[in-house]
């Protein structure tokens, strides 16, 4: 067997993630972030470590205060933002014993410079003894979702962008998929959501919660703005042959009268927990029921994330698991 990447429902050891740092990146939104995000630590270390790196001491002082009694280890690294599902490493298994995967970082097509991200996954690595295998090409974690079995789902609109590997074409990212990360077989969706700057990342759209089993949400309505990419995907994804089952969408969130990118599908498997981002949206409840289903050996709860959502990403985003 080749190294590959589990699937996040896994046995972890540990969930990896960082805690909102920087008032010049969050501004009136930072201690809101910075208490969605504890919320978060506290409900997976119901079933396992949380490992959470700080970027400050302001930070720290506020993270100890937030996070005292919980099963945390803090770490002291100067990170640029929060997303360690993008900057961390990927971790695989193998007959051989645990691996990790770095890639090249390019702050998500050149939008953003954030100094201290490009260390993150060797930092992660070095910390839980794992070689770090350093891959030459862009790739986020977050624009990638596996099954365990080889299976990979992700959009076009990221992964054949040119702002990320512009000499590369389809055929070639799926051999490096297959080199790199185990992944033998790759279900292209198109579009991902509307506004989103990562240039959509697979995981707000498509995620896998069984062996070839795919959750896609459902539409809001006719003003849904990602109806379309929505249907896109259930043709897709069925064409495929997987089982495909549905999630509520948001539908039309904004901030500032701005359409945001908001998706209940974000959402993180832990081992006791899977968190589910909410928004004040009328599908709240509906979601974190769907996702209940999905999921009945662990406890599913529902978390407002506006204000991790105003950085730019939510539960998913912001986690990275390391397989047990």
């Amino acid at each position: 067997m080749t190294a590959r990447q589990p699937a996040e429902w896994a046995p972890h050891a540990a969930t990896w993630t960082a805690f909102p740092s920087h008032a010049e990146l969050w501004e009136d939104d930072l201690v809101a972030a910075q208490v969605e995000v504890a919320e978060m630590v506290r409900a997976i270390a119901k079933g396992e470590r949380v490992e959470l790196l700080v970027a400050n001491d302001e930070a720290m002082a506020v993270a100890r205060d937030m996070l005292g009694d919980v099963d945390v280890r803090l770490h002291a690294y100067a990170f640029g933002d929060i997303w360690l599902r993008d900057t961390g490493p990927l971790f695989l298994q193998s007959p051989h014993g645990m691996a990790a995967a770095g890639f090249r970082f390019n702050f998500w097509g050149g939008k953003y410079d954030l100094p201290g991200d490009e260390g993150v996954a060797a930092f992660v690595a070095n910390m839980t003894k794992t070689p770090l295998a350093k891959h030459g090409w862009v790739l986020e974690g977050g624009a990638i979702d596996v099954d365990g079995t080889g299976l990979v789902v992700t959009t076009e609109q990221c992964l054949l962008n040119p702002n990320r590997n512009p000499k590369m074409d389809r055929v070639e990212v799926e051999s490096h998929l297959r080199r790199d990360l185990g992944l033998d077989r790759v279900l292209w969706l198109g579009d991902g959501l509307l506004n989103d700057h990562t240039d959509g990342h697979v995981d707000n759209l498509a995620r896998f919660v069984g062996p070839g089993r795919l959750a896609l949400p459902v539409a809001a309505g006719k003003d849904d703005p990602n109806k379309d990419v929505y249907e896109d995907a259930w043709d897709r994804a069925r064409d495929f042959g997987l089982d495909v089952v549905p999630v509520p969408s948001p539908g039309k969130v904004l901030r500032d009268g701005e359409i945001v990118p908001a998706s209940h599908m974000n959402f993180y498997i832990a081992n006791a927990v899977v968190v589910v981002p909410l928004y004040g949206a009328a599908s709240d409840h509906d979601a974190v029921k769907a996702i209940a289903a999905l999921f009945p050996d662990r406890e599913v709860i529902g978390m407002r994330a506006d204000h991790i959502l105003t950085g730019g990403g939510s539960f998913h985003c912001s986690s990275q698991q390391l397989p047990a």
